[in-house]
């Protein structure tokens, strides 16, 4: 059986209405990016960020990552992963698409992803993980929290921003002591051929209704593998988000190096202050 390589692409956008800059924003001395980076590099052949923007592929090159620009006009994070695979060289049967904004991703995630690759028949796969039975009826019905539904085979079935399945004769308050319910974890790996298909399709009426472009893959009769995890992702979608986290979380059981941050920078005129994202201070 031939070697799977995998590469892991980044997408990375400077404008977001709620958190402008965030891939740049300061986590105890390191962009955001390049905690992303130095989360998953060890667990893959390569890593590449796709950005469209120059400051953060300035970034990236100053810590020494990699890094393409990319069409500014892309509707999703897969788009820009296929065109980043296109200018990126090298052989690579697995592109793995993580998410620019989540630091504190683990390896492990990275690993039990990759495993559902020892199937060769599997041709995208993402992770799951199961809703704990004292979660509350509030998260499970929470609509920004996407329920998915998994076959015997341990493959997609659909994926909701209702809760699916529906338990008849039971009150809600009774469902997740009744039957497990499995939250999506939007990290995803496509063979490098399907990710060039999946890109090259029309939106369906089912990712437009749930708004889920994953919905668009099942439609067209693409599998999708579920490997599932019992680890917990943290995605940072506004300053208060990536505050909040630093005065709860513990980053040392993160990071193996938490260097000091860096000094001020010196004063400049207002003039010549340039636009960048909030810096978060991390108290030690």
């Amino acid at each position: 059986m031939p070697l799977t390589k995998f590469l892991g692409l980044i997408p990375a956008r400077y404008a977001s209405t709620r958190f402008p800059g965030k891939p740049l924003a300061d986590i105890a001395g390191k962009p955001m990016i390049q905690r992303v980076y130095e989360q998953v590099a060890g667990s893959l052949d390569a890593v590449v960020v796709a950005t469209d923007d120059e400051r953060i592929f300035q970034a990236v090159q100053n810590f020494g990552g990699k890094a393409v620009m990319t069409s500014p006009n892309h509707r999703s994070g897969t788009d820009r992963c296929y065109e980043a695979l296109t200018k990126t060289a090298g052989n690579f049967n697995v592109v793995i698409n993580i998410q620019g904004d989540e630091p504190f991703i683990k390896p492990s995630q990275i690993e039990l992803l990759k495993t559902c690759f020892e199937c060769d028949e599997t041709q995208i796969a993402t992770l799951v993980k199961p809703f704990p039975e004292d979660v509350g009826f509030d998260v499970l019905f929470n609509p920004n929290t996407p329920k998915v539904l998994l076959n015997t085979k341990q493959e997609a079935i659909y994926f909701s921003r209702s809760v699916i399945p529906y338990i008849r004769g039971k009150h809600h308050s009774r469902w997740l002591k009744s039957f497990t319910f499995y939250k999506h974890i939007g990290i995803y790996a496509y063979k490098s051929g399907v990710l060039g298909e999946i890109t090259a399709l029309p939106q369906s009426p089912l990712e437009l209704a749930e708004s889920l472009e994953q919905l668009r893959w099942i439609e067209n009769g693409y599998t999708i593998k579920a490997a599932i995890t019992n680890e917990e992702t943290f995605g940072i979608d506004t300053p208060e988000d990536l505050e909040r986290w630093l005065r709860a979380g513990d980053l040392k059981k993160n990071y193996k190096t938490l260097p000091p941050p860096s000094p001020p920078a010196p004063t400049k005129k207002a003039s010549q202050t340039p636009h960048l994202p909030k810096k978060v201070q991390f108290r030690q």
